[in-house]
């Protein structure tokens, strides 16, 4: 069995961050979340990182991460474009909007021939979530079914108290099996509960703080290139007309597909340690201080 590659997803801007979030430093070193992201990856076994970015920061983020990161690991860069579409297919006029995590991982499929994790950039996971998905990755292949991984968190780890998020909710069996995802991409936090909107604000729902979600972690065999390859070419077909400006192509509304036409399983993985991340530049501090309570812990060095 090969050994699985770490892929990073950077392209985005972070537009309601305001910037380049993923290489915003998080400690008087100058680390970015990214930094601690691959030592841990390091530590549970990953040697390869593949970083999905866009090409016009391609310069900078070498300067920034990448020729870093490269000492550690095999470093690949992958560009996430707009132009990036099927044959026969055009980006609509006036797109500039990424095509979202489904059609980021699409762009990987050059470079991927074996099993592979999955993160954001700018989400701190935790030790215990790379070694868990690793572990997963060595144990498991594909049979009749594709056998995937994700690792879950509580949604009342996740939030922010700056703004609204956008989290994959899943539904789980007895054994632990994902059943379910649905993308909700307005959760807010009001108080000691969470509340989503479908509609633009006009109506709001409550959503139990214990649900599981998804922080875009997860495990795959090579066999989701091809089933993202079918996937999106429906959502321009199907999806895109009705919203050529900002509809996107999710990664777990392409697992949620293959869950309902049976052809895999994802087992969900639970983490023990903490989630934080940058969605707004408010939650710069607060990772700030949880990054300097982790050193003190003795978790990471002061230099790496």
């Amino acid at each position: 069995m090969k050994k699985p590659t770490l892929v990073i997803m950077a392209a985005g801007m972070g537009s309601r961050y305001g910037g380049l979030k993923q290489i915003d430093p998080v400690d008087e070193q100058g680390h970015i979340i990214m930094d601690f992201s691959i030592y841990d990856a390091v530590e549970a076994g990953f040697e390869k990182v593949v970083f999905i970015i866009k090409k016009a920061n391609e310069e900078v983020f070498k300067e920034c991460i990448g020729n870093r990161v490269s000492r550690k690991m095999q470093v690949e860069y992958v560009f996430q474009e707009l132009e990036k579409l099927p044959a026969g297919y055009q980006v609509p006029e006036g797109r500039e909007k990424p095509f979202g995590t489904g059609h980021a991982i699409l762009c990987c499929k050059d470079v991927l021939d074996g099993p592979f994790a999955v993160i954001n950039a700018d989400d701190y996971y935790g030790k215990h979530a790379y070694k868990t998905i690793y572990d997963y990755l060595t144990s498991h292949q594909d049979d009749e079914t594709y056998r995937y991984a994700m690792v879950g968190y509580d949604l009342k780890n996740t939030l922010t108290e700056n703004g609204h998020v956008a989290r994959g909710v899943c539904g789980t069996d007895a054994e632990g099996y994902l059943t379910e995802i649905c993308e909700r991409t307005h959760i807010e936090k009001r108080g000691s509960q969470a509340v989503y909107t479908e509609d633009d604000g006009k109506t709001w729902t409550e959503i139990s703080m214990d649900s599981t979600v998804s922080m875009n972690i997860w495990g795959f065999s090579e066999s989701i290139l091809k089933e993202l390859e079918l996937g999106f070419e429906k959502f321009l077909e199907e999806e895109l007309p009705g919203n050529p400006l900002k509809a996107e192509y999710y990664l777990p509304m392409a697992v949620g597909s293959l869950l309902r036409e049976g052809k895999a399983s994802v087992q969900v993985l639970s983490s023990r340690d903490q989630w934080f991340g940058v969605t707004y530049k408010e939650d710069k501090e607060m990772v700030v201080n949880a990054i300097a309570e982790l050193k003190k812990k003795g978790l990471y060095p002061e230099e790496f």
